[in-house]
């Protein structure tokens, strides 16, 4: 069943798409269309909320909440995607693990290039210490962008003085403006969503113009990972983005950061959002958890 289920997803996934590159507004509403026909569970609850000073998605378990707070960063290249369309990345981390989870809604480019969306990342974590919120509680985790946003908030956060979170988890993580892997040529044909072109096209607007050899833009080899919490990287094999994790968690070994790489056969970017759909989409998402819940908790006295 599992292997159907990968052809249908494939499938799905290569269905025609326009002509030419499309507008940030196209983008979006072609996303928000996509990611509505995920699977949400049931028993959560969403409350609109500030953090950081911009809108923000928490998203709670329906019983009680566990000591734990996921700071979960959205995917959509930079340039489109919202809390609401990745809630059913962030609603399964919250239902399995237990833990409420706080969403951003950061600013796109566009309208708002780098390094805009750091910035705002790192402002909904430095409220939540503000808060009280003891950082062995916090865990970073997002998806394509939002991952790679996991890892630089993390190096921000870091360069800023401030206590670096418990864990980091990435779904099909962007860590590489440079699109130098190797990935992005020998993965070509089996990557059923992006093209170089169009990883250009979102690409340059979330530079404008900057240059992509710098750590917060590609930390996949740029970024000194000294000190880094645990890491838990997920990709697929059928990615151009593949090499963006392999390479960061090689950067990470030799950095002594404790790091998982976590390597699907023949699925797609950010596979973990067809869960209820895709067999590896909940297997995937239940280690996650696993690792979630190993890593995140208050400290002990004697820690």
């Amino acid at each position: 069943m599992s292997r159907e289920q990968r052809v249908a997803i494939n499938a799905m996934m290569r269905q025609p798409q326009p002509e030419g590159l499309s507008s940030p507004q196209e983008l979006r509403t072609g996303f928000a269309a996509l990611m509505d026909r995920m699977i949400v569970p049931d028993a959560l609850r969403t409350t609109d909320v500030t953090l950081g000073g911009r809108d923000a998605l928490l998203v709670e378990p329906e019983g009680e909440p566990r000591p734990g707070t996921i700071l979960y960063l959205h995917g959509g290249a930079f340039v489109f995607g919202s809390p609401r369309t990745a809630l059913a990345l962030t609603g399964n981390l919250v239902a399995a693990t237990g833990f409420r989870a706080f969403s951003p809604d950061y600013r796109l480019a566009p309208e708002h290039p780098f390094p805009a969306a750091i910035e705002d990342c790192l402002s909904a974590y430095r409220e939540l210490l503000e808060r009280g919120t003891d950082p062995a509680t916090i865990a970073f985790a997002g998806d394509s962008a939002g991952g790679g946003l996991s890892v630089t908030t993390c190096l921000s956060a870091r360069a800023a003085g401030l206590p670096l979170p418990a864990a980091i988890v990435t779904f099909s993580g962007a860590f590489d403006a440079t699109r130098t892997g190797a990935s992005m040529t020998t993965k070509a044909e089996a990557d059923p969503i992006f093209t170089r072109e169009r990883l250009g096209h979102t690409g340059s607007m979330y530079l404008a113009g900057q240059d992509p050899r710098q750590e917060l833009l590609t930390p996949a080899t740029l970024a000194d990972l000294t000190g880094f919490p645990p890491m838990l990287l997920q990709v697929g094999t059928d990615e151009l983005l593949l090499d963006d994790s392999t390479r960061l968690a090689d950067r990470a070994r030799d950095a002594g950061v404790d790091v998982i790489l976590d390597v699907t056969a023949d699925v797609p970017h950010v596979f973990q959002a067809f869960a209820g759909v895709l067999d590896e989409a909940d297997e995937a998402l239940a280690r996650a958890a696993f690792f979630l819940t190993q890593r995140v908790g208050p400290r002990t006295a004697d820690a």
